[in-house]
């Protein structure tokens, strides 16, 4: 994706561009603990088609936020991997947690994702 900030005038709407994927933020949060491959992280977001979640892994290195590393190795091995960039977004993806915890556990409803704190 590589996003277009040339007319972009707010913080926020950059930071969103850059995580507002329907998995994006999943994917980042899964990859704070360290490199995943394509599998794992199917089965961490299972409910992120292949396609779709390969699209958003390719828009995240686009955005320079994840690393992709091809291991010369038959079968072959591609790992991703959070960039520094990438890891800047810990604390508020955190926070976005803690938002939301509080949300759901004022109305009542239970936590029930891949994301553990």
């Amino acid at each position: 994706m590589n996003s277009d900030f040339s007319e972009i005038n707010c913080p926020v709407d950059a930071t969103l561009r850059l995580i507002g994927g329907k998995y994006k933020a999943l994917l980042l949060w899964h990859l704070k603990s360290g490199a995943l491959r394509h599998g794992e992280l199917h089965r961490l977001v299972p409910r992120a088609t292949p396609k779709m979640l390969t699209q958003q892994l390719r828009e995240l290195e686009a955005d320079k936020l994840i690393k992709r590393e091809v291991f010369p190795v038959v079968p072959p091995k591609v790992e991703y991997s959070l960039t520094e960039l990438g890891g800047s977004l810990e604390p508020l993806l955190a926070a976005m947690y803690d938002w939301g915890a509080g949300y759901m556990k004022d109305r009542g409803l239970k936590i029930s994702c891949s994301m553990n704190k």
